[in-house]
C-alpha cells in the first residue's frame, strides 16, 4: 500500500525507496560521504515516516546554514519553519544532546591538559552555536581531571557578566584546584576582545593566592576557536 502524503504535502516522485537508498549509503560509505540535507534526513525520517523530507531538510539547511547548526537552533526559530513540528524539533534537541553528552564524555576519560583538542570539541559543541553570550567554566582537580562543568552566565547577543570572585567562590565550593574558562561569540568570530582579556587577568589575580590555577580561556564562535594562552594574552 502506497505511504499518503502528510499536512497535504505531495510526496516528490524519488520518495519510494530512498529512505533505504540513503540508509544503505550511510552504512557503507560513511557519514562522510552524505550532505549535511542527507545527514539531516536521515534525523527527519524518524519524526516524519510517511513524507519527502528532503525539502524540508534542505530548507533548514538553507535557513540555518549546516547540520551543525540547525542542530543547535534555538526551538522558536525552528518552530517558524513551516512543516516544523514538535516530534522534528525532539529528534534535532535529542541529537544536539547527544552530541554534547558525547564531546563531554571525551574530556571526562583523562585529564584535561592531555586531552586538550577533545576540551576544545566539548567547547565548541555545547556553545558554538547559541544565539546568546554565555560563560562555562570547567572545574578541575589536583590531576586535571574534570569534576564540574557549569555555565555560571548567560548574557545578550555581545555579553554577558562575569564576576572573578564568583567564579573563584564556586571554583571553591566544588573544591577546583584549576579551571578552564569558555565562552562563546554568537557573531560567529572567536577573536578576544579587551574586555575578554581584562576580565580573564582579573579572574587570574584573584584565583592565583588561593591556589587556584587559569589554565586557559577558550572563545568559541562557528568559524572557529580561540586560546588567550596559546595567543599569549594570559
Amino acid at each position: 500500500m502506497a505511504e499518503a502524503p502528510e499536512d497535504g504535502l505531495n510526496e516528490a516522485p524519488h520518495f519510494h525507496g530512498h529512505r533505504d537508498r540513503l540508509r544503505t549509503r550511510f552504512r557503507e560509505a560513511g557519514p562522510q560521504a552524505l550532505a549535511d540535507y542527507e545527514l539531516l534526513e536521515l534525523v527527519l525520517f524518524r519524526a516524519v515516516p510517511r513524507r519527502d523530507v528532503k525539502p524540508l531538510a534542505k530548507a533548514l539547511v538553507d535557513r540555518f546554514g549546516s547540520f551543525a547548526e540547525v542542530v543547535a537552533a534555538p526551538v522558536p526559530l525552528l518552530a517558524e519553519i513551516p512543516g516544523v513540528k514538535d516530534a522534528i524539533i525532539t529528534e534535532l534537541k535529542i541529537v544536539e544532546a547527544a552530541a554534547q553528552r558525547l564531546a563531554k564524555g571525551q574530556v571526562k576519560r583523562r585529564p584535561a591538559l592531555s586531552s586538550w583538542s577533545a576540551v576544545i570539541d566539548y567547547c565548541r559543541t555545547a556553545m558554538a552555536y547559541a544565539e546568546r553570550e554565555q560563560v562555562r567554566v570547567l572545574f578541575l582537580d589536583k590531576r586535571n581531571q574534570l569534576i564540574a562543568d557549569e555555565v555560571l552566565q548567560t548574557g545578550t547577543v555581545d555579553h554577558a557578566p562575569v564576576y572573578p570572585r564568583e567564579v573563584v567562590k564556586r571554583a571553591l565550593e566544588v573544591s577546583a584546584s584549576a579551571l578552564i574558562l569558555c565562552h562563546n561569540h554568537p557573531s560567529g568570530d572567536p577573536t578576544p576582545s579587551r574586555a575578554d582579556i581584562d576580565m580573564t587577568r582579573r579572574i587570574i589575580e584573584v584565583a592565583k593566592p588561593l591556589g587556584i590555577e587559569v589554565h586557559d580561556h577558550i572563545i568559541v564562535g562557528k568559524d572557529g576557536h580561540a586560546s588567550l594562552k596559546g595567543l599569549r594574552l594570559i
